[in-house]
């Protein structure tokens, strides 16, 4: 039997624990053929996108993937996006969440596993360390250009929290 991953149901954990401490849950995501999102709002492969209460619609997340609705730049679009895709959920206020790591899709997985004569154990999701104050700043889907989400200037000191991926 195959094992269920635990990714799905620590990303709703995340999200209900910002929700019920009134901060606004945030999310990072590896954009590839199986997500749907704003191409334009893409930086570096990734887009951070708020999935508040305010900021979607109709939000769901499922065991396979997150969808909702949201509006960019006053038009609503829908949003797509595979629990595999995800990077990291965290409150925007504080920094606090989890990452995770990103491989390849889990049907890619067993097709993997099917090909070879020894099996291996199914990746768990990792857990990483954000440091406060990073190099890159990540680009949020609704910060106007020339805010410190954006890549025109280096972020400022004593700004908002910053989520930073390291490898």
């Amino acid at each position: 039997m195959a094992e269920i991953s635990t990714k799905p149901y620590l990303l709703r954990a995340i999200y209900e624990w910002c929700t019920d401490s009134g901060f606004t849950p945030y999310i990072a995501v590896k954009v590839d053929g199986g997500t749907t999102v704003p191409m334009e709002y893409v930086r570096k492969g990734e887009i951070i996108l708020n999935i508040s209460y305010g900021a979607t619609s109709g939000l769901k997340m499922d065991n396979d993937a997150i969808h909702f609705r949201a509006r960019f730049n006053g038009v609503s679009r829908e949003i797509y996006i595979p629990v595999h895709n995800v990077l990291a959920i965290y409150a925007n206020e504080n920094g606090q969440g989890m990452a995770f790591e990103v491989g390849a899709a889990p049907d890619a997985d067993a097709q993997a596993s099917s090909d070879t004569s020894v099996e291996s154990a199914p990746a768990a999701p990792a857990l990483s360390a954000v440091p406060s104050k990073g190099v890159d700043s990540p680009v949020v889907a609704d910060a106007p250009p020339g805010s410190p989400g954006g890549d025109d200037e280096p972020p400022k000191k004593g700004g908002r929290p910053t989520l930073t991926r390291i490898k």
